[in-house]
């Protein structure tokens, strides 16, 4: 059996902030109007990585002016994966996605009934 093969050490650059907005806090049906993600601002980004630009965002409780640069790593077999995108879209993407699914679901359960009561 072969030893496993280590994980490269993620390499350190600089990001530019490129956009800066400001995010309400969400609402949404699954926590009954009961808001879920406070206000923040959605912080956009490039930085360059084996000659290549790369972007990304992720989200702050702090405004950070555009042209603003801040330091990051990423992993040099993927270079696109990042220390700030990859730990700020991992919880927004799923409950999207449920919430778009069950009103799917209840829409077409609804017209089900509807189409029966004629």
């Amino acid at each position: 059996m072969s030893p496993p093969t280590p994980k490269p050490e993620w390499q350190p650059t600089q990001a530019r902030v490129t956009a800066c907005k400001y995010e309400f806090g969400g609402q949404n049906a699954l926590t009954l109007g009961i808001r879920t993600d406070p206000n923040r601002f959605l912080i956009s980004f490039t930085y360059y990585a084996h000659a290549k630009a790369y972007t990304g965002e992720f989200t702050s409780p702090t405004y950070l002016e555009q042209d603003a640069r801040f330091p990051i790593t990423y992993n040099p077999l993927n270079p696109q994966e990042n220390s700030k995108s990859a730990s700020s879209s991992a919880g927004r993407s799923p409950l999207f996605a449920i919430g778009v699914a069950g009103s799917v679901i209840l829409s077409l359960v609804y017209l089900t009934f509807m189409r029966g009561c004629n």
